[in-house]
């Protein structure tokens, strides 16, 4: 469930979105910065702005919308886990496993495979059938050197 003040948004977050898609990426990333002044919470404007940092090859600027993205989703889950039940053909999850998959790509790019399993494996316990494909990034990173030290 998202928070009020996010749900509230989704009209300013549509009108981003497509400030995206029509390639105005500088007045979308105004846009979004002002949602999340306004709701630090907007799961679907830090993912966005993760996408726009990452297709600008800005690895770390994108780990950390995605990053948080993913913090709020987590914050969210009961503490016992959620067993594989965050399925992606619900609406409410797409932003928040789109930016787990994000953050994990992001891990890799900063040559953190070890890093960028463990987030990939918790996307796959999420939904079992794999939707954003997790298990093929298990296997990419899973055979590299962890240079974070």
């Amino acid at each position: 469930m998202h928070p009020e003040m996010a749900l509230d948004m989704a009209d300013d977050f549509a009108e981003a979105q497509e400030m995206v898609n029509a390639g105005e990426t500088d007045v979308a990333v105004d846009e979004l910065r002002w949602l999340v002044s306004e709701c630090r919470d907007a799961i679907e404007a830090h993912y966005l702005l993760g996408e726009i940092a990452f297709e600008a090859l800005d690895f770390r600027l994108a780990r950390g919308h995605f990053g948080y993205a993913v913090e709020l989703g987590w914050s969210a889950l009961p503490a016992a886990g959620v067993g594989g039940k965050l399925s992606y053909t619900l609406p409410a999850n797409k932003a928040f496993l789109q930016s787990a998959k994000g953050l994990a790509y992001c891990l890799g790019e900063l040559k953190k495979p070890k890093t960028a399993v463990a987030v990939a494996r918790e996307l796959a316990s999420w939904d079992a059938a794999d939707p954003l494909g997790a298990a093929m990034l298990i296997d990419k990173w899973s055979t590299k050197p962890d240079d974070s030290a």
